[in-house]
């Protein structure tokens, strides 16, 4: 279409809005909740935004919460495990409570 100046007239098209995101976010991409991220990532929080870090696998370091909400305050948060896994004191080969650290286990 052309108008009467003989200038090509475009549709008007109404950007959406910055903060829409257009697909699923990738690792490492800013995003308000998990279902805002690719699949295989949740939303977790590094330093004071939120970005897309990758659910946690076997045999990967992970936090294990004693007290309900206390996940909020973390600088730097990490995914809970995959499905099937639970975050679990590491089976250590030696004397009891040598060591704290948790890990992603079936």
């Amino acid at each position: 279409e052309v108008d009467e100046m003989g200038t090509e007239v475009l549709p008007r098209r109404t950007p959406a809005p910055a903060w829409i995101p257009t697909a699923k976010g990738e690792e490492g991409d800013f995003c308000l909740r998990s279902s805002d991220c690719a699949a295989g990532l949740c939303c977790a929080r590094h330093f004071w935004s939120k970005i897309c870090k990758p659910v946690l696998r076997e045999g990967q370091v992970c936090t294990r919460h004693r007290r309900k909400g206390t996940h909020g305050l973390e600088i730097f948060q990490r995914c809970q495990c995959a499905e099937g896994l639970a975050c679990r004191l590491q089976r250590e080969q030696g004397p009891a409570d040598t060591s704290r650290l948790h890990t992603c286990q079936r």
